[in-house]
């Protein structure tokens, strides 16, 4: 059996204890940002008492990476969930960011831009913009990061599990850098919670009503079903998901993964008989995080030592 680093729990969620790790925070694009309407910054952060803190109104994207004092070569592109109206940064992000850089996992919560016209041409393509754009970055400074090129995941909650399953599903369509060279494939999915198919039956109709607007097309919906876009290309997957989650039906992540077996793609799909949407109360950070960490250790993506 592996030995996490001791934790003690706060709030329902787990963090390292004793833990020092390095962290920066950094723009996300060097220059102009694609897509951008010029407007005044109303970015808030408010503390919450379910999620602990809320992001709202992004218009500047950032990564703030997290280093392990031992890098193992294997980095996780957080983006934190929100239903893209806000961004639990630190539940979903920070918080999670942290536990993996115990096991010498390189990360980088992402604060993506969130839908509004004010602030972007095209809405719908700002948050994978900020996405693609991630895993380019991530990727060109590798080394600098202590990270191996071909190690690269990105993981989501809820809305953020959709926005990571797009990155997986669209990374041919380069909507960032055209001409560019750099892949924009993540090697690996960790879906937590998903939002995935925005049909009106098993869809979150208010994610879909945040990023696609109240009337989408039905070209638009289905080119957004992640589950619709999965093909022999897509990186392997991990996805967990309560059965009694109220908000996002499990049979988000269930879709998911059948469209993964359907064409041959490595998957692991863990379903909890209890707990809410978000994993407020059950199952405990501890559970879902080490069912997470045995997958990836099942992927090479950990260290023996780990």
């Amino acid at each position: 059996m592996h030995r996490l680093t001791p934790y003690f729990i706060a709030a329902g969620i787990m963090f390292p204890s004793a833990c020092s790790v390095a962290q920066r925070y950094m723009r996300l694009y060097p220059g102009p940002i694609p897509n951008a309407i010029e407007a005044p910054d109303r970015e808030t952060l408010a503390a919450n008492a379910t999620v602990d803190s809320l992001t709202s109104h992004v218009s500047i994207p950032g990564l703030t990476v997290f280093l392990p004092k031992q890098p193992n070569g294997t980095a996780v592109i957080i983006c934190p969930g929100g239903g893209y109206g806000t961004l639990l940064t630190k539940r979903e992000g920070s918080d999670v960011a942290r536990a993996f850089n115990q096991l010498g996992i390189t990360a980088f919560v992402l604060k993506y831009r969130l839908p509004d016209a004010r602030i972007m041409k095209q809405t719908a393509l700002g948050p994978i913009q900020d996405a693609q754009q991630a895993i380019k970055t991530v990727r060109e400074r590798a080394r600098e990061f202590g990270i191996t090129p071909d190690r690269i995941g990105i993981m989501g909650f809820s809305a953020g599990g959709h926005l990571a399953s797009t990155a997986g599903t669209h990374f041919k369509n380069r909507y960032i850098d055209e001409h560019g060279k750099t892949s924009l494939r993540p090697d690996f999915m960790i879906l937590i919670n998903p939002v995935i198919s925005f049909n009106d039956t098993t869809g979150h109709i208010g994610s879909r009503d945040n990023l696609l607007g109240k009337n989408p097309s039905p070209e638009m919906i289905r080119s957004f079903s992640t589950e619709l876009q999965v093909t022999q290309a897509t990186p392997p997957a991990f996805l967990n998901h309560s059965g009694a989650d109220v908000v996002v039906p499990v049979a988000n992540s269930i879709s998911f993964y059948n469209a993964l077996q359907k064409n041959g793609v490595c998957g692991a799909l863990h379903i909890y008989s209890k707990g809410e949407h978000g994993f407020l109360t059950y199952p405990p950070f501890r559970v879902w995080f080490d069912d997470l960490i045995e997958w990836m250790r099942s992927e090479n993506l950990l260290s023996s030592r780990n």
